[in-house]
């Protein structure tokens, strides 16, 4: 059976394909505090991780549960996203047995800690349009906090984002350091002579949350 890996988490907004008319043209570099709330769609949104090791890997999903995305015009200005920890999947373990093991340990505490942590939260503080962007590419930076295992960091990466027609949406990847969340079971960073045992610190999700008014 594959030695465990750390799985990832967090969120923030998207559509595979982001609404047309969506060029994120607002220049919404804060957050608007009294912008509309557009709710976000748990059935509609997907949250994939990717986790490597020295040895292997693994990919997997997690759902959201609650959130919404704040909108100025035609632009995503804010919002709050929650990922449910309990809902951790593994796709490439087909065996129930593995599967059953891998997200066990996954949430117990050398990881997530579940039981007392069954929620992670991404909060936006400011979405900046990325000038020239073309058309399907990434138009927009988007910086927050996010809060794993009650741990909370400031992020930024790129992403797809726009609203048309009642439905505000965003798309992207971003890779983060587990270890600044203080899951350092087995990081080379931290624990010397882990061999082929050792799990990169980093893990990548690809977002993809859909909100609408």
């Amino acid at each position: 059976m594959k030695k465990f890996l750390f799985p990832a988490l967090l969120a923030v907004a998207v559509l595979g394909a982001v609404p047309a008319a969506s060029a994120q043209k607002n220049n919404s570099a804060k957050m608007a505090t009294n912008a509309p709330g557009y709710k976000l769609q748990p059935q509609l949104s997907t949250l994939g991780w990717e986790g490597k090791a020295v040895t292997h890997g693994h990919n997997g999903s997690m759902n959201f549960s609650d959130g919404e995305l704040l909108v100025k015009g035609n632009a995503v200005v804010g919002g709050t996203v929650t990922v449910d920890m309990k809902t951790m999947k593994a796709l490439d373990i087909k065996d129930a047995e593995s599967q059953g093991k891998f997200v066990g340990h996954m949430s117990g505490t050398d990881f997530f800690d579940v039981e007392k942590n069954p929620t992670s939260v991404f909060k936006i503080v400011s979405v900046a349009p990325i000038k020239g962007a073309k058309d399907n590419a990434d138009n927009a930076t988007i910086t927050g906090d996010m809060t794993i295992k009650g741990v909370t960091q400031r992020i930024s990466f790129p992403a797809k984002v726009g609203v048309e027609k009642g439905v505000a949406a965003a798309t992207g990847k971003v890779t983060i350091d587990r270890t600044k969340f203080g899951l350092k079971y087995g990081s080379k960073s931290f624990f010397d002579s882990l061999g082929d045992k050792a799990i990169n610190d980093d893990f990548t999700l690809a977002f993809n949350v859909i909100a609408k008014q």
